[in-house]
C-alpha cells in the first residue's frame, strides 16, 4: 500500500468520460475529459507517457507511490466501458481501484461528489462501465452541471459550452476537484469526500489546503 488510507483500496486508474473532438471542448458533458487535462498539469513534469490504445489515450506513471494510469476514453460517452474495461484487465485493476469521473445534471454548478459506489443514476457512460465491470462497486467522483434551463432538451444541454460566469465558475471547481483526487491518492477517498462533498464553490467558499495534498 502506498501513502493513501490503508483500509481503503488504492486507486491505480483514473478515467474521465467525455466526448472526443474539438466540437465537445468545454462542454458541460466532458468534465471528466477537462479534469484529467488538469490532473496531468499537476503531476511532476515527464512523469507520466502518453498511450494510445484500447479506444482512448491513456497516460501511465507514478505517483504517491503506486503506478497510476489516466485516461480517456475515444468510444464517445455510451461506450466509455469498451475503453475502460479492458484497460483495467490487461493491468490487472479491480473496480474499486478505478475512480470514474463525470458531469452530473441533478448536481449544481459549484459542487462536487465523491462517493465509492452506486447506481449510474441514468448517466450513460456510468451505465456502460457498469454493464462491462459487472458490478457498481467502483469510486466515482460526479462533478455538478446544473440543470438545464430555457426549455432545452437534456442532451442539448449537456453537450452546450460553458460561456462567461459558468465558465469561471467551471474552471474553480476544475481546481477543486483535481485537488480532491489529489487528496485521494495521498490520503483515501473517505478523507476526500469529508472535506469536498460539503463543499459549495458558487459561495466563494475555498478548501483549506491539505499540505499533504500535493
Amino acid at each position: 500500500m502506498g501513502a493513501g488510507n490503508q483500509t481503503e483500496p488504492e486507486i491505480r486508474l483514473i478515467v474521465g468520460l467525455g466526448n472526443p473532438g474539438e466540437e465537445y471542448d468545454r462542454t458541460r458533458h466532458n468534465m471528466g475529459f477537462m479534469l484529467i487535462d488538469r490532473l496531468l498539469e499537476k503531476m511532476p513534469k515527464g512523469s507520466f507517457r502518453e498511450n494510445h490504445q484500447y479506444e482512448s489515450r491513456f497516460w501511465k506513471g507514478v505517483y504517491a507511490g503506486r503506478s497510476l494510469i489516466l485516461q480517456k476514453p475515444l468510444t464517445y460517452m455510451n461506450l466509455s466501458g469498451n475503453a475502460a474495461v479492458p484497460l483495467a484487465r490487461s493491468e490487472k485493476i479491480a473496480p474499486e481501484e478505478i475512480l470514474v469521473v463525470h458531469d452530473d445534471m441533478d448536481i449544481p454548478l459549484g459542487r462536487i461528489r465523491i462517493r465509492k459506489n452506486g447506481s449510474s443514476g441514468g448517466h450513460n457512460g456510468i451505465k456502460s462501465l457498469i454493464q462491462g465491470l459487472g458490478v457498481e462497486s467502483f469510486p466515482r467522483m460526479r462533478i455538478g452541471i446544473g440543470k438545464m434551463s430555457n426549455g432545452r432538451g437534456s442532451a442539448d444541454f449537456v453537450l452546450s459550452k460553458f460561456e462567461g460566469p459558468d465558465w469561471e465558475l467551471c474552471s474553480k471547481v476544475l481546481d477543486a476537484a483535481t485537488d480532491a483526487v489529489i487528496l485521494m491518492l495521498r490520503r483515501g477517498i473517505q478523507c476526500a469526500m469529508n472535506q469536498y462533498n460539503p463543499m459549495d464553490l458558487s459561495l466563494d467558499e475555498n478548501p483549506e489546503q491539505d499540505p499533504e495534498a500535493i
